[in-house]
């Protein structure tokens, strides 16, 4: 088995040959303003487990990261935008979570610091109203739609040159967004109206494997075995006991990789909604026969996802223990890039859950872990290296879900 350590040493020795091959396939592809990555570490493997488009928690990472990332958002905006100014953020709808308008207040702070002038929008045509943040900040929110000049408009009369989306889209928004020309970024086509996890986790391991050959390790190391279930219907018995038998034999699959590689916890393994986020509808599973001994509260719970959308189809999931403790409690790192900067990040801790368990739910608690770490000296940063290179995979991964399905935004090379 690879210790941890050595992971670390062997990006540090391969840092000009990662940093050619990143290069040379970002370019390629349209990487989007923002992103958040979820990552596992066994101890045996290494991982993205949950890749975010439209992240929340921008007020979670640590105040060193915060304050260093305008300088990033400026970058990747100039890089993409040129001399344009003003700019539009699309905020969720219909949510008084106090914590979501937290990470809008930090978020639009990092932009506002960069040189813009940021006004927040409803994807709606409304009046402009006010909400306040867990900190107590009072955030203005203005209602928006096409004009007859086909550009979006504020309520308060604020025209952007430039649209970004904290909105990830869980509906469509067709008619909203076909009242104006303007691009958004990221793109509207990879919201989780459309977008399915199936697809970004095809593409990570693509380039999981890419990254692990160049450090001489095997590629199954930072893969995550997945697979797409379709026809899931949570009140259908038949349907039950094909994804039992699909467990089942995904988790054989799973002992035999585990064998091969020396791996001594047993294999279990995470059943999540195909599309959709904030840890809704994730069951995990050892057994087929936990899928069909799920209570009523477990069946319900994968029925629908944000918004009310039916869950049609899951993925079954390798689940990858976390080995990381912070205080006693159970941790995993998350980290954030904007544009293909890592500029930001943090360990999300849960006291009452297991290592096997998802800790994105009620109760988290956010830690210190600081990506501006690896400026001082990289060497003495393992976890912020190791993890922020495995960002950088999902990163790439969500490119090409953006490339893929023929989204509208620049190949530009971001910085």
């Amino acid at each position: 088995m690879i210790h941890f350590d050595e992971i670390h040493q062997r990006i540090i020795e391969k840092q000009d040959a990662l940093t050619q091959w990143h290069l040379s396939v970002r370019k390629e592809l349209p990487i989007p303003a923002y992103t958040s990555v979820d990552i596992r570490d066994s101890g045996a493997k290494i991982a993205s487990v949950d890749a975010n488009i439209y992240p929340a928690g921008f007020n979670n990472i640590c105040d060193v990261d915060r304050e260093a990332a305008p300088q990033a958002v400026a970058a990747y905006l100039k890089q993409l935008y040129g001399d344009l100014k003003k700019v539009a953020l699309v905020t969720e709808e219909h949510t008084t979570n106090a914590y979501y308008w937290q990470n809008v207040f930090a978020l639009k702070t990092m932009i506002e610091t960069a040189g813009y002038e940021i006004h927040l929008a409803f994807p709606q045509k409304m009046d402009s109203f006010k909400v306040e943040s867990a900190n107590g900040n009072v955030l203005d929110v203005h209602g928006s739609w096409g004009n007859s000049k086909g550009d979006l408009e504020l309520s308060n009369g604020f025209v952007p040159e430039i649209i970004l989306s904290n909105n990830d889209f869980s509906q469509s928004l067709e008619e909203w967004a076909g009242s104006f020309t303007e691009q958004i970024n990221p793109p509207r086509e990879v919201g989780w109206h459309k977008r399915k996890k199936s697809e970004h986790f095809k593409y990570y391991n693509e380039y999981a494997g890419q990254f692990a050959e160049i450090l001489d390790l095997p590629k199954e190391y930072f893969q995550i075995k997945t697979e797409l279930f379709s026809g899931f219907d949570m009140t259908d018995e038949n349907s039950k006991q094909a994804l039992a038998t699909k467990v089942d034999q995904f988790i054989g699959e799973l002992e035999e990789q585990y064998t091969a590689m020396g791996i001594n916890y047993k294999p279990m393994v995470f059943v999540k909604n195909n599309a959709g986020t904030y840890g809704l509808a994730v069951k995990e599973a050892k057994s087929g026969e936990d899928v069909l001994s799920w209570n009523n509260r477990a069946r319900t719970k994968m029925k629908a996802a944000k918004g009310g959308n039916k869950v049609e189809e899951v993925i079954i999931q390798e689940g990858i223990p976390s080995r990381i403790k912070s205080e006693e409690s159970v941790a995993e790192p998350v980290v954030y890039l904007f544009g293909c900067k890592l500029i930001g990040g943090f360990l999300r801790t849960h006291n009452k859950k297991g290592e096997s368990e998802s800790l994105n739910s009620p109760g988290a608690v956010y830690k210190r872990m600081c990506m501006n770490d690896l400026l001082i000296h990289k060497e003495d940063h393992p976890q912020e290296n190791v993890y922020g290179w495995v960002g950088k995979l999902s990163s790439l991964a969500i490119g090409k879900e953006i490339k893929e399905v023929g989204a509208t935004l620049s190949t530009k090379l971001c910085v």
